[in-house]
C-alpha cells in the first residue's frame, strides 16, 4: 500500500476549512447506519471540516444541549461492527412543529452548523426538506425574539441538506439497495437455513413472517434466495383463488419426494380485495387443505439486530464519503439530495423527486394497480419478482415450448459460494424454455472423459443453500483435449454451453473459440457466469463467491480485532485470498476498518511500509490501541507475510507486537451470502436467456451454427 496519504490526490481541490457538518440517525434503526456515521465523520475531518454528532435524532436536535457534540477521529473507531446506531434514534413530534423546528434551528445556529447529514427513511428525509426550506424564515423570527444577532442571518444564510437512506425493507425509490436491507437478509436466511434442517427431518412445512409493513423486498428476496415454494407480498397480491394453486403447488413439490416446504409472508402481505394475509391464516389453510404439519416463525425486530454485513458497511461507507462531497460541492441553489446505489455506483439524485415517487408507489398500491406499483419499485425490484416466478413454479410440459436443443453446464476453475445457486437457476431457466439440460461433472476434465447426464427441475432443488459446487469443478483447461471434448459434445448433440468459473473459465472459452476454425462443434453459443471469490474476471464490476468470501473476511477480522481488546497494543497482519487481484484484500480492509492493505495493483516499497509502521505507532499513542494489516497473497514477492509480520515486530518493539492469521480456504466454504444466492440466480437466468435468443438465432438448416451468422 501507498503511503496514507497519497489519497490526497483524489480530493486535492477539496477544501472544508471553515464549515460545519452534523450528522443524525433518524426513524428506525438499520445495520450499517454507524458505518455511515463514521464515513461521515471522518470523511470530514479529513477535508478540514469541523463534525459533529447529534444524539437521538431530530429529538437531540430539538433539545440541543449535550446532544450536540463535536465528533473526533477516535470517536467513531470500533463502530463499524456494532448494529444498529450508537449515536440513537428516536422519533419526534415535537420537530414537526414549526416551534420544534424554531428550536432546532437556534441550537444548530449555536454550532455554526449548515450542513446536515441526515441518515433515516423518507420521513425523516422529508422532515429534513422542509427544515431547509423554512431555515431563512426560522433564522429571521430567531432574531425577532433576540436569540442570535443579525448578522447571523447572512452568514448561515443557507441548509445544506444530504439524505442517505437505512431501512431494512428496501422500500425508498432511487437505490437499488438501502443501508440495512443486506443485513436483514442475512438474518433472514440464517433462520431458513436453520429452519429448513428441522423441516426436513419432521417433513414440515414452514411459514416465515418478515418485515415490511409496505414493502415486499425482504420476503421475495429471501425467497428468491432459499427458493421458497410460495412468497406473498403487499404489491403483488396472488390471483382470486390463490388458495387452491398454492396447496396443489405444495402437493405437488411433496409428490417429488421433497421433504419440506417453506413459505415466505410479508407482514403487509394482502389479498387482491386490501384483506390481510397472515402468517396464521397461511397456516390454517396449508393445515385444513393438505393436513401438512406445519409451524409459524415470526422473525420480528431480530432482522434489525446484529452486526451490519460486509455489503452493508462499504455500501454505508460510500455513501457517507459522497454525502460529504456533495455538501462540499453545493451552493445556496442546490436541492437537498439523496445519495443511492445505482448499480455499483454512488449517485446523487434529486431528495423529493425520490420522495415523491416512494408515495406513488403506495397511492398505487391503495388504488390496487399493482402491476405499477411493481415497476414504480424499480427494475431491481421487477427483476426479482420475474426471476422468482420463472424459477419456483414450473409450468406442465404440455404448455413447454419445444425447441430440441441441447445445453450443457458446468463448473470450471475453484469453488466459489453461490455456483450451485447459478446451476440452479440455468437448469430450470432452460427447462421453461424449453430444451433439455446436461450436467457435465469435474468441469472440462468429467467433459472430455464423459461425465455428462440429463439434469431435471427436481435435480436441483435445494441447491441455492449449498455452498462449493455440487457438479465439482476443476481448474483444467480444454486446450489439450479439444478433440475429445469435440467428440462428446457431437455424441449428446450439445448446441450450447454455460460455463460458470472464474479466470479459468474465461481462458477456457478462449480457446474453444480458437478452437472454432477446426471443430465444428464449437461454433455454439457459449456464454460465461463469473464465480470466483477473487473476483478478477474482465468485463464484470462482481463475481459469484466475493460477497461470502469478502463476509468471512469481516466476520474474521471482527473476532481477532476483538481479541486484542483485553491486550491492547497489538497489531494483526491478515492474509487473503485473490491471486494477483485485491479485490479482496481492499474493500475488505474497507469492511473490517483496516489501517493498511497491500495488494497487487498497488506497488509498495520499504518506506511504505517503514510509514505504515510509524502511523501504527502514533496510533498506538490514543484510545484506540489495536491495528488491523491485510495483504493480498500474491501482492509481492519478496514483501511477504512473513516479512511484513517480522519487520512490524522489530519496530514495534515497545510499542506493540504483532501477530499474523493466513485465512486461506475458509473464504471459500460456508454457505453462500443472500447477495451471491441471488446474483448467481439472476446472472444465470440472464444467462440462459441469451443463450435461448442465440440458438433461434443461428439455427439454419437443421443446425446451430454461430460463425455462419456473422
Amino acid at each position: 500500500m501507498a503511503q496514507p496519504d497519497s489519497k490526497k490526490i483524489f480530493f486535492e481541490n477539496l477544501s472544508g476549512a471553515g464549515k460545519a457538518i452534523a450528522v443524525l440517525t433518524s426513524g428506525g434503526d438499520a445495520q450499517g447506519m454507524n458505518a455511515a456515521v463514521r464515513a461521515v465523520v471522518r470523511m470530514g475531518l479529513y477535508v478540514g471540516a469541523k463534525v459533529y454528532f447529534i444524539h437521538e435524532g431530530y429529538q437531540g436536535m430539538v433539545d440541543g444541549g449535550d446532544n450536540i457534540k463535536e465528533a473526533s477521529w477516535e470517536s467513531v473507531s470500533s463502530m463499524l461492527q456494532v448494529g444498529g446506531t450508537v449515536i440513537g434514534s428516536a422519533r419526534c413530534k415535537e420537530f414537526r412543529t414549526h416551534e420544534g423546528r424554531l428550536k432546532a434551528a437556534n441550537n444548530l445556529v449555536q454550532y455554526g452548523i449548515t450542513n446536515l447529514c441526515v441518515i433515516g427513511g423518507d420521513g425523516s428525509l422529508t422532515g429534513a426538506n422542509l427544515f431547509r426550506e423554512e431555515w431563512s424564515g426560522l433564522l429571521a423570527e430567531l432574531v425577532e425574539q433576540g436569540l442570535i444577532e443579525t448578522d447571523a442571518i447572512q452568514k448561515y444564510s443557507a441548509l445544506h441538506i444530504v439524505g442517505m437512506v437505512g431501512s431494512i425493507d428496501n422500500d425508498f425509490c432511487g437505490t437499488d439497495m438501502t443501508i440495512g436491507t443486506d443485513s436483514a437478509l442475512h438474518r433472514i436466511i440464517e433462520v431458513v437455513d436453520a429452519i429448513m434442517t428441522t423441516a426436513q427431518s419432521h417433513q414440515r412445512t414452514f411459514v416465515l413472517e418478515v418485515m415490511g409493513r409496505h414493502c415486499g423486498y425482504l420476503a421475495l428476496v429471501s425467497a428468491l434466495a432459499c427458493g421458497a415454494d410460495w412468497v406473498l407480498i403487499p404489491e403483488m397480491p396472488p390471483e382470486d383463488g390463490w388458495e387452491d394453486k398454492m396447496c396443489q403447488k405444495l402437493s405437488a413439490t411433496r409428490s417429488r419426494g421433497t421433504r419440506l416446504n417453506i413459505i415466505i409472508v410479508a407482514e403487509g402481505a394482502i389479498d387482491r380485495h386490501g384483506k390481510p394475509i397472515t402468517s396464521s391464516i397461511v397456516k390454517e389453510l396449508v393445515v385444513k387443505c393438505l393436513g401438512f404439519d406445519t409451524r409459524v416463525t415470526i422473525l420480528g425486530h431480530v432482522q434489525r439486530g446484529g452486526t451490519p454485513s460486509a455489503f452493508d458497511r462499504i455500501l454505508a461507507s460510500r455513501m457517507g464519503v459522497e454525502a460529504v462531497l456533495a455538501l462540499l460541492e453545493t451552493t445556496a441553489n442546490t436541492p437537498a439530495c439523496v445519495v443511492s446505489l445505482c448499480g455499483n455506483q454512488s449517485v446523487r439524485l434529486p431528495l423529493m423527486e425520490c420522495v415523491q415517487m416512494t408515495q406513488e408507489v403506495q397511492k398505487a398500491m391503495d388504488e390496487k394497480r399493482f402491476e405499477e406499483a411493481v415497476k414504480l419499485r424499480g427494475r431491481s425490484f421487477e427483476n426479482n419478482l420475474k426471476t422468482y416466478k420463472l424459477l419456483a413454479h414450473r409450468k406442465p410440459e404440455s404448455e413447454l415450448p419445444t425447441s430440441n436443443f441441447n445445453v450443457a453446464v458446468l463448473n470450471v476453475g475453484a469453488p466459489a459460494a453461490g455456483m450451485n445457486a447459478a446451476v440452479r437457476s440455468a437448469v430450470r431457466v432452460g427447462i421453461s424454455e424449453g430444451h433439455k439440460m446436461f450436467a457435465v461433472s469435474d468441469g472440462f476434465e468429467g467433459f472430455y472423459k464423459g461425465q455428462i447426464k440429463e439434469i431435471k427441475w427436481a435435480d436441483v432443488g435445494g441447491w441455492t443453500g449449498q455452498g462449493g459446487s455440487l457438479l465439482g469443478t476443476k481448474r483444467t483447461l480444454p486446450a489439450k483435449h479439444v478433440d475429445k471434448i469435440a467428440e462428446q459434445m457431437r455424441k449428446h448433440n450439445i448446441n450450447a454451453l454455460l460455463i460458470v468459473g472464474g479466470f479459468e473459465a474465461l481462458l477456457s472459452l478462449l480457446e474453444l473459440l480458437t478452437a472454432r476454425g477446426k471443430y465444428d462443434e464449437f461454433c455454439v453459443p457459449m456464454v460465461m457466469v463469473p464465480a470466483t471469490v477473487s473476483n478478477n474476471v474482465p468485463g464484470s464490476d462482481l463475481s459469484i463467491g466475493a460477497d461470502t468470501a469478502l463476509n468471512a473476511i469481516t466476520t474474521t477480522c471482527d473476532r481477532i480485532k476483538q481479541s486484542a481488546s483485553g491486550t491492547k497494543r497489538r497489531v494483526f497482519i491478515i492474509e487473503t485470498m485473490g491471486g494477483y487481484c485485491g479485490y479482496l484484500a481492499s474493500v475488505g480492509g474497507l469492511a473490517a476498518g483496516a489501517d493498511a492493505a497491500y495488494i497487487y495493483e498497488e506497488p509498495f516499497d520499504i518506506r511504505d511500509l517503514q510509514a505504515n509502521v510509524e502511523h501504527l505507532t502514533e496510533k498506538m499513542k490514543t484510545s484506540i490501541q489495536r491495528g488491523l494489516v491485510l495483504r493480498n497473497e500474491n501482492c509481492n514477492e519478496n514483501y511477504t507475510t512473513d516479512f511484513i509480520y517480522q519487520l512490524y515486530s522489530e519496530e514495534g518493539k515497545g510499542v506493540f507486537d504483532s501477530r499474523k492469521n493466513v485465512l486461506g480456504h475458509m473464504q471459500q466454504g460456508g454457505a453462500p451470502s443472500p447477495f451471491d444466492r441471488n446474483f448467481g440466480t439472476k446472472i444465470s437466468a440472464k444467462a440462459m436467456q441469451w443463450v435461448t435468443k442465440k440458438l433461434v438465432e443461428t439455427f439454419r438448416q437443421g443446425k446451430v451454427n454461430v460463425v455462419l451468422q456473422y
